[in-house]
């Protein structure tokens, strides 16, 4: 059975990227060998959506209270690269990663699903 899900950021910069996720966003982590850190990650869920293109993944953070959580790592440096904007079934908005990236951002509304055991 599905114990978690493995996701990766693939960055030209990675080691700025995994000290952001360490010391900025203060995810735990585990040496993989060589500096090669995995980090623990809070529940996820996995949504599917149609699409009219090619298949493609992406990547969001969620949190409880997306102001707060905009305005504590904005006091962190942490630029916003989206503001929030209302989505209906949340509020989403957008960081910037050391490498120039954005990584959305949102605080949902939709029901959260039950967490497996």
């Amino acid at each position: 059975m599905i114990t978690g899900m493995h996701a990766i950021v693939f960055s030209p910069a990675a080691e700025k990227v995994r000290a952001f996720f360490a010391d900025v966003l203060g995810l735990p982590s585990a040496d993989a060998g060589g500096g090669w850190l995995i980090f623990a990650l809070p529940p996820a869920e996995l949504a599917v959506h149609p699409a009219a293109g090619p298949t493609r993944h992406e990547l969001y953070l969620m949190c409880d209270d997306i102001q707060a959580t905009l305005a504590e790592l904005r006091a962190k440096g942490v630029e916003v690269a989206q503001e929030v904007s209302d989505q209906g079934w949340g509020l989403l908005a957008a960081i910037r990663l050391p490498d120039g990236s954005e990584c959305g951002i949102y605080e949902p509304r939709h029901p959260l699903p039950p967490r497996p055991r």
